[in-house]
């Protein structure tokens, strides 16, 4: 779907989420002790919002919500993060967007 390449690209860090969703939030303030202020898309108070996930399914993010994106680039889902996060390799994807918001 257009309107999510349009928004991740957009962005320099991408979460697109649910305000309901606990996994959401998480790596919503884990993003935010790293120092990033990733840009929220609240897919439940969107009308395409169905679509959106939709389209997120179909570019291959594995899990259920919330879906990241850096740099235009799906990382993925919640332990697609978290790996990134344990191996250290987080950070240095995150350090060109450290010093924006």
């Amino acid at each position: 779907m257009e309107k999510v390449r349009k928004l991740a690209s957009e962005k320099g860090v991408m979460i697109f989420s649910k305000s309901t969703c606990c996994l959401c939030y998480a790596v919503h303030m884990l993003f935010q002790e790293l120092g990033i202020h990733p840009y929220v898309h609240e897919i439940d108070h969107d009308p395409d919002g169905k679509e959106i996930e939709k389209a997120l399914s179909r570019m291959g993010c594995s899990g259920p919500l919330p879906a990241v994106f850096i740099g235009g680039e799906l990382v993925g889902s919640t332990n697609e993060v978290m790996s990134l996060h344990l191996s250290g390799s987080l950070v240095q994807l995150l350090k060109p967007y450290q010093n924006l918001s």
